[in-house]
C-alpha cells in the first residue's frame, strides 16, 4: 500500500541518497542514459561533489543504440567528470533477439563481427574494451550475470550501495523488487535490496511518477537530459511509451520501429547487425498468433499438442532443442504435482494467466512469443558455470583462514 510521506517525492529521493552515502562505503549509480537514470545519476553526483566522495558509474553500452544516447552519456560524464569514477564497459555480452528464431541471442561488441558493429566504443577515459580488465568477465556472458558480478567485485569486502534509477509504477515487475517481504533489506529500508556479499541495490526514486521525472528536468533545465526524448515527443508517443532499452529484446523490440523515425542513419546499421530485425519491426503491433500477443487461435484441424509440435518441427535444430529442454523441466515439475497422465490441451484462461494450471495452448504461446527462456511458464534465466565458479572463488577467499605470522 502506498504511504504518503511529508515530504516531496524529491525530498524523498534526496533523503535517500543521503542515506546511502551515510552508510556505505562504496556508491555507484548504474546509468542507461534514460530519463529516469539521468535524474538519479544528478542526485548522486550532486551528493558526492557535496561530501567530496568518488561516485561509481556503471555503463553498459549495449552497441546498438541511439546516438544522442551515447552523446549524452558523453555529456554527463563530462560534466561530473570530477567526482565520478568512471566504468562505461563495451565488452562482449550476450543479450536477447526476440526478432529471430534463427538467432535468438546476439552478442553486443562481437570481434569476430567488428565490420558489423552499429558504431565503435567511445574513445576516452574509463571506457573498457580488455576483458582481462575484470577478472570475472567470461566471454559472450550474460547481461544479468555481468549486473550481479560487477557488483561483487566493485563493492570487494566492503560496504556497497549500487544506486538504481528503477520506478514501481513502470512495471508489476519493479513493483516487485520494491515490495516483496522475503528479500533481504538495509535495516529495514524497503527500497533497499541485498543482491551479494555487502552490496545492496538501492532505489531511491522507486515512487516517482514518470509526470515527477520530466517536472524535475524542467525545473533544472542546467542539468541535461537525453534529447532522443524530444524527438519521441515530436514523433506523438506518450510518456508511458518513452522508454530506452537495447532494441532487440523481449520488450523492448515493441520500439524497433521508431528507429528510423527517430534516428535513420541508426536503423540501416541495427537492421544489418542481426536476423530478424526488419520483419519484426513490420509486425511486432500485430496480436494473435503472428506474435504471440493477446488471443492466440488454434489452427483447423490441430489440437493445442500438435500444434506446439508442429511449431517445434519448424525451427532450427538448436532453438528446438532449447525449447525441449525447457518444456521437458517445466512438464516433470507439473507431473509431479498430481499430472501424471499428462497435461490438458487447455485450462480457463484465467488460471493459465495466473500460471495456477498447465496446457499446451501455454506451450504453444511461449512458443509463438519467442519467448527464449520460457518466462510466460514461470520459468527464469538460469546461471551460467562462470558465474558460480566466479561466486566461489569470492566465497572461498572470504573464509579462508589466515596464515599464522613466522615466528
Amino acid at each position: 500500500m502506498k504511504k504518503h510521506l511529508s515530504c516531496t517525492v524529491l525530498e524523498a529521493a534526496e533523503q535517500r541518497v543521503r542515506y546511502s552515502f551515510d552508510h556505505f562505503s562504496k556508491v555507484y549509480v548504474s546509468f542507461s542514459g534514460g530519463k529516469d537514470s539521468s535524474v538519479l545519476f544528478h542526485l548522486a553526483a550532486s551528493e558526492a561533489m557535496r561530501r567530496r566522495r568518488k561516485l561509481g558509474v556503471l555503463i553498459i553500452d549495449l552497441e546498438a543504440q541511439y546516438q544522442l544516447t551515447i552523446e549524452h552519456a558523453k555529456e554527463m560524464c563530462d560534466l561530473y567528470s570530477d567526482c565520478i569514477d568512471l566504468y562505461w564497459v563495451c565488452l562482449p555480452i550476450k543479450l536477447r533477439n526476440a526478432v529471430s528464431n534463427y538467432e535468438p541471442v546476439w552478442c553486443a561488441w562481437d570481434p569476430e563481427r567488428s565490420s558489423d558493429w552499429v558504431r565503435q566504443p567511445p574513445k576516452r577515459n574509463g571506457v573498457i574494451t580488455d576483458p582481462s580488465f575484470f577478472d570475472f568477465f567470461a566471454d559472450r556472458m550474460e547481461f544479468e550475470e555481468f549486473v550481479e558480478l560487477f557488483a561483487a567485485w566493485y563493492g570487494g569486502d566492503v560496504d556497497t550501495a549500487a544506486l538504481i534509477g528503477i520506478r514501481a509504477d513502470e512495471s508489476l515487475n519493479r513493483w516487485r523488487t520494491i515490495c516483496k517481504w522475503e528479500k533481504e533489506t538495509h535495516f529495514g529500508k524497503r527500497w533497499t535490496t541485498k543482491v551479494v556479499n555487502q552490496v545492496y541495490n538501492a532505489y531511491p526514486i522507486y515512487d516517482w511518477h514518470v509526470t515527477d521525472i520530466w517536472k524535475y528536468h524542467a525545473q533544472n533545465p542546467g542539468k541535461p537530459h537525453n534529447k532522443v526524448y524530444d524527438r519521441m515527443h515530436a514523433a506523438g508517443l506518450s510518456l508511458a511509451q518513452m522508454r530506452l532499452c537495447q532494441p532487440y529484446g523481449d520488450d523492448q523490440r515493441r520500439g524497433l520501429w521508431l528507429y528510423h523515425l527517430l534516428e535513420p542513419q541508426t536503423w540501416g546499421k541495427v537492421v544489418a547487425r542481426v536476423n530478424g530485425v526488419n520483419s519484426g519491426a513490420l509486425y511486432i503491433e500485430e496480436k494473435g498468433n503472428a506474435t504471440g500477443y493477446g488471443k492466440i487461435t488454434l489452427p483447423p484441424g490441430h489440437t493445442w499438442k500438435s500444434f506446439c509440435n508442429l511449431l517445434l518441427s519448424t525451427m532450427p535444430e538448436v532453438t528446438r532443442n532449447h525449447y525441449l529442454q525447457r518444456f521437458r523441466a517445466w512438464l516433470k515439475g507439473w507431473h509431479d504435482r498430481g499430472y501424471i497422465n499428462g497435461i490438458p490441451d487447455y485450462a480457463p484462461p484465467e488460471l493459465e494467466k495466473k500460471y495456477w494450471a498447465p496446457s499446451w495452448r501455454r506451450l504453444c504461446k511461449v512458443l509463438l512469443r519467442n519467448d527464449w527462456w520460457c518466462k510466460g511458464l514461470g520459468m527464469t534465466q538460469p546461471k551460467s558455470e562462470a558465474y558460480a565458479r566466479y561466486m566461489a572463488i569470492k566465497k572461498a577467499k572470504k573464509v579462508a583462514p589466515t596464515e599464522a605470522p613466522d615466528a
